[in-house]
């Protein structure tokens, strides 16, 4: 599989679930956890006995699956092991057959666990080995009294161990009703992945935030992404919305059946789906290793829930990005969240229209160098000087042409949006354009400067004259900055009346 060297996690737990003690391991997603409880485990089956043997509980339908595979990977040249995930959404009757034929480890969540057990479909006399693996979650989305159920219906003799992320009193409940003589593993802050996560955050409008993730996107080209909300109709807005941009996105959350879900992921883990949008608890089984920015679109209301999100990069010893938008009083939120992970996050500005026609004029130069450095051009060159002798045109007059076609293939042609502010009436430097409202519409000047500096977000003073008349007005900013005025006012509302704008004097 490619490990060399054992997590700190591994390397205390593993020693211990192998010598039979129970254990409380406090370690978080990312950390190699899973490794840590499924080595020994698997380890202590016996391959001739065909009854379940050990049981793992998982708070989600995603995260059983994920370690159901995870578990296959590690007895992948063990033969006689049978692994069976057991979760809500898929039959229960191609479950019960799986379980007839015999199983030696069930992995599986609460609520799906105690259907088998009422219906006596699985019997539990025979399991040496419980694992709770994310105890924390799976209490907090109400499971507690199922988990003693299922803990109270296996043998006395058996060995308990029991992950989580925190340690709560529910938690050291459990630890003390249902083991004996648990030994506590622990890897502390300092030695999780979070050192390998450059975080930033950058203030956002509401409105505003669905441009400037494209435009993040645009400029990082992350092969993957997740972009967590913190709702369900959010998740499904956005995911729409992207894919009407033209991103490979598909949103991910509880109201999906599970077919879907299952589909989504298998799609997001094969690259074809290159944008996720989620909420928090769907998004426990995303154990990727190659996602390259975790975005927070909505910051959670939890730290923990920070933790989980940005945990979902920079994994397997990579370096990832975290990006989150935060408005107003929100800041605050961010400097607990600061306090708690112990690690500061970076302002940055929220990027320009032209900062991501410059990204793209740059990626195309690198594509553009590595094409001359490695592939015979000779035909292609032929072809240009043919053009070149025939036509009134210079090599240059070409190479321009094709980048300006390659950017007006893009989505937003900033190259093309700058040439209609080429001859708008405005002073040199200046772009002017036209709004559809004006004093009819008890519109001031201020209502006029107020909207465009706080929704596109440069400063007052950069403004220029601002001309009103009775039903429209005119108003110049920086050419440089127009595009990006344009977009930011985009579906704007000026006292609460809907505006439209456009540069003055356009043909």
């Amino acid at each position: 599989m490619g490990f060399e060297e054992m997590t700190p996690i591994q390397e205390k737990a593993i020693p211990v679930i192998l010598a039979g003690k129970d254990v409380v391991g406090q370690a978080q997603t990312g950390t190699g956890k899973t490794a840590a409880f499924a080595i020994p485990t698997l380890e202590k089956i016996d391959k001739s006995n065909k009854k379940p043997q050990a049981i793992i509980l998982c708070p989600t339908r995603e995260l059983a699956i994920q370690v159901a595979e995870e578990f296959r990977k590690l007895c992948m040249y063990t033969h006689d092991i049978k692994i069976l995930p057991v979760y809500g959404g898929q039959d229960i009757s191609k479950q019960i057959r799986s379980l007839k034929a015999g199983v030696q480890i069930i992995i599986g969540t609460p609520g799906r666990v105690m259907d088998h057990m009422r219906r006596k479909t699985v019997k539990f006399d025979g399991i040496q080995t419980v694992v709770l693996d994310e105890a924390d979650e799976m209490l907090n989305m109400g499971f507690r009294e199922d988990i003693e159920t299922i803990l109270t219906d296996t043998p006395e003799t058996r060995q308990t161990v029991l992950f989580s992320a925190t340690m709560p009193k529910p938690i050291m409940d459990i630890a003390r009703t249902y083991q004996k003589d648990a030994e506590i593993v622990k890897v502390v802050k300092k030695e999780l992945t979070v050192s390998n996560i450059e975080q930033y955050y950058f203030e956002v409008r509401p409105g505003n935030k669905e441009e400037v993730v494209s435009r993040l996107i645009d400029i990082y080209n992350p092969k993957l992404s997740v972009i967590f909300c913190n709702t369900k109709k959010k998740v499904d807005e956005l995911a729409s919305d992207l894919q009407g941009r033209g991103y490979f996105a598909e949103g991910l959350h509880g109201d999906l059946k599970q077919q879907q879900r299952d589909r989504v992921m298998e799609s997001f883990r094969k690259g074809k789906t290159e944008i996720l949008v989620a909420t928090d608890v769907a998004a426990r089984g995303i154990d990727v290793d190659n996602v390259d920015i975790v975005f927070n679109y909505d910051l959670p209301q939890d730290e923990e829930y920070y933790v989980h999100r940005i945990g979902r990069t920079g994994r397997a010893g990579k370096t990832g990005l975290a990006f989150s938008f935060i408005r107003g009083k929100e800041v605050y939120k961010l400097k607990e969240i600061e306090r708690y992970c112990k690690t500061k996050i970076a302002a940055k500005p929220v990027p320009s229209l032209n900062d991501v026609t410059q990204t793209r004029v740059d990626n195309l130069f690198k594509d553009v160098s590595e094409i001359i450095e490695t592939e015979n051009l000779e035909s292609m060159i032929s072809i240009i000087e043919k053009k070149i002798n025939d036509e009134d045109y210079t090599a240059m007059d070409v190479a321009a042409a094709f980048v300006k076609m390659y950017l007006s293939n893009k989505e937003t042609d900033t190259a093309t949006v700058v040439d209609d502010f080429e001859n708008t009436g405005a002073e040199d430097g200046m772009a002017r354009l036209f709004i559809n409202i004006g004093k009819n519409q008890k519109v001031t000047a201020g209502n006029i400067l107020g909207a465009i500096a706080g929704e596109s977000g440069i400063k007052g003073n950069l403004v220029g004259s601002i001309d009103m008349y009775d039903k429209y007005t005119f108003v110049e900013v920086p050419k440089h900055l127009a595009a990006e005025v344009m977009a930011a006012m985009k579906n704007v509302k000026i006292k609460g009346k809907p505006i439209n704008i456009e540069p003055a004097n356009r043909k």
